[in-house]
């Protein structure tokens, strides 16, 4: 039906084509001929006496009022209509999104062209996504993978380095023994001759004993090294007194006066001083450089919770899921979501601070006194110096081991002179050098070894607490600490607010980004820091010179290391070995073995003080 002169009429949608044809018609008509009349509808109308009622029109010329519209509105209409279809919105393209994920070894196949609706995603915003059910379920296993890779990358260095700083120390200090042991076989073969042949397993015990306690045996340096002294002494014993017949039993008594006697002189007390030191230092850094690995490898083995997945997740990957595949998570943002997933790994870090100051600590005693390169290298010529004081109180020490164990049998003057004329010494030494410090293991020395350490243990300060950070630095993890307001917040790309929580467990409880559980401690890390705690313990023992496997410590080697220890020149002097005072020994020796002639054999005498002043002039001439 129209209401004004002038609309355009439309039939009913279900009219047929004559009707709508009519219909359309008659509007028109009944509407030029209502503006003629005023208002009138057809010619019957015009007839109709006033006052009259009207009455009804057929039903084809009557006026339709479905579909007709004002013309104003009708203009506007069409004029809208464009307007109304580019506010609708349109389904964004997923392209860029479909080919990172694709790039990372999906198929593409599971990522949507376009967006769709969110309401399957569990994590990532449920708005229109780019995201299927399966892409958020494959990103959060790859948000892991690139966590866990992230910290890897990191602590591999570390790892690696602690390994192979380990590799070149454990293999200087075996081959320092080898060529200590080769050295002092080679010299005492020149020196002795048949002599040291016969007894040469005095001394290969030595060595095998030293190496064995290195490797972590159950040795104990002190009493080994008592046993060595006192088996020397038997076999000396026997050389100087050669007229005589001594038993078994007789030699145990010999041995039991080794301390009192003082036989070989200081040079039993200072060596062994010197090996314990030097040893429990070498084998206690070595093992320290092994944990240190050890700790590394399986602590930088992350496996985050649930929730920390979620986090991750959230921050690598929710991005791509609505459409911002180049926007970075923001900095703080990051550092957020890493210190939770690695709450556990900031506790280790004090322990690991301590372990590193005790490693650096037993390093210093390695350059200085408790330097093993300096020990081992010259132990053939103490031991001689050893032996030659023997030599020199021979007649002192068995007078006093006749009084206190009884005269021995006297063997008959033929076998004793067969016995002297076998027995006697060829004394020639190799040149030694004491400043000459030797390239062993890797073509290097100890002192280059510990100067190189030093510098790693001090870079492997506070790793663990500076892990998170570092990892946010990788410009693959976030923005960095720039353009913060041009990154990805959690929600947006805006800038983030959050204040950044501590280190450690405890401090997570106010963490916005990860949920946390502080009462639930990984105990992987747990044990690793009580593995810390015992290796600093062994490092504070070796850094005072004693071996923390044994609690019998003599008095004269805890009294000299309690506390801190002992200063570095005064242990260096002690160590020392006067050349000239030895000399004079020797001479002096030398006389007392001439007034001494009469009573001993002629021959025996002969080769004893010949082996001496080959002893003292060698000495002179080092």
């Amino acid at each position: 039906m129209c209401f004004l002169p002038g609309q355009v009429c439309r039939a009913p949608p279900h009219a047929g084509p004559a009707e709508r044809s009519r219909g359309g018609a008659g509007c028109t008509a009944a509407g030029a001929a209502a503006a003629r009349r005023g208002g009138a509808g057809s010619a019957e109308g015009r007839l109709r006496p006033r006052g009259a009622l009207a009455r009804p029109l057929p039903a084809r010329t009557m006026p339709r009022r479905r579909g007709c519209l004002p013309p104003l509105l009708c203009t506007l209409a069409a004029l809208s209509l464009p307007l109304l279809l580019a506010a609708e919105p349109r389904a964004k393209s997923c392209s860029e999104v479909r080919r990172l994920y694709a790039a990372k070894g999906f198929s593409q196949s599971e990522a949507p062209s376009h967006e769709i609706s969110g309401d399957h995603l569990k994590v990532c915003s449920q708005d229109y996504t780019c995201c299927s059910q399966e892409m958020e379920e494959k990103y959060s296993q790859q948000s892991k993978h690139d966590f866990r890779n992230a910290v890897v990358e990191l602590s591999n260095h570390l790892q690696t380095m602690f390994s192979s700083r380990y590799k070149k120390f454990d293999e200087f200090f075996k081959e320092l023994l080898e060529n200590a042991e080769k050295s002092l076989n080679d010299m005492f073969v020149r020196t002795y001759g048949r002599l040291y042949m016969q007894n040469s397993e005095l001394f290969k015990d030595l060595f095998v004993e030293l190496k064995r306690y290195y490797v972590g045996g159950n040795v104990n340096l002190e009493e080994m090294l008592n046993e060595f002294w006192a088996r020397l002494l038997e076999r000396m014993f026997r050389l100087v007194n050669p007229q005589y017949h001594f038993t078994d039993e007789y030699l145990e008594c010999v041995s039991k006066y080794t301390e009192q006697l003082k036989p070989f002189g200081d040079v039993p007390r200072k060596l062994k001083l010197q090996v314990t030191r030097a040893f429990v230092a070498a084998r206690t850094f070595a093992q320290g450089l092994a944990v240190a690995r050890d700790v590394v490898s399986k602590v930088s083995a992350v496996n985050p919770t649930p929730q920390g997945t979620r986090a991750l997740l959230k921050m690598m990957y929710c991005p791509h899921c609505r459409g911002l595949v180049s926007v970075k998570p923001c900095y703080n943002y990051c550092f957020n979501v890493m210190r939770g997933c690695l709450a556990n790994q900031g506790d280790l870090d004090a322990e690991w601070n301590i372990f590193m100051d005790s490693m650096l600590l037993v390093a210093e005693r390695l350059e200085g006194p408790f330097n093993i390169e300096s020990v081992m290298d010259p132990i053939d010529v103490k031991i001689s110096d050893a032996i030659m004081n023997m030599q020199e109180n021979s007649m002192q020490v068995s007078q006093k081991v006749f009084q206190g164990c009884g005269q021995p049998k006297t063997l008959a003057q033929g076998r004793t002179a067969r016995s002297v004329s076998e027995s006697g010494f060829s004394a020639r030494f190799r040149p030694y050098n004491p400043e000459e410090r030797p390239t062993t293991a890797a073509g290097t020395s100890l002192d280059r070894l510990v100067t190189d350490v030093k510098e790693k243990l001090k870079q492997a300060k506070k790793f663990w607490s500076s892990l998170p950070g570092n990892i946010c630095n990788d410009e693959k993890m976030s923005v960095g600490t720039v353009n913060e307001n041009e990154c990805w917040n959690g929600s947006a790309k805006s800038r983030y607010d959050f204040a950044v929580t501590g280190n450690g467990l405890a401090s997570q409880v106010n963490n916005p980004e990860v949920e946390v559980d502080i009462t639930k401690p990984d105990m992987v890390i747990r044990r690793q820091i009580m593995a810390l705690r015992v290796m600093t313990n062994k490092l504070k023992n070796a850094y005072s010179g004693n071996d923390v496997d044994f609690i019998d410590i003599s008095e004269e080697s805890s009294g000299e290391e309690s506390g801190s220890g002992c200063e570095l020149q005064q242990c260096s002097s002690e160590f020392e070995f006067n050349a000239t005072e030895v000399t004079g020994n020797s001479n002096k020796s030398d006389k007392n073995v001439n007034t001494s002639a009469a009573t001993r054999s002629g021959l025996s005498q002969a080769a004893l003080l010949l082996s001496i002043l080959f002893l003292a002039m060698q000495r002179q001439w080092r």
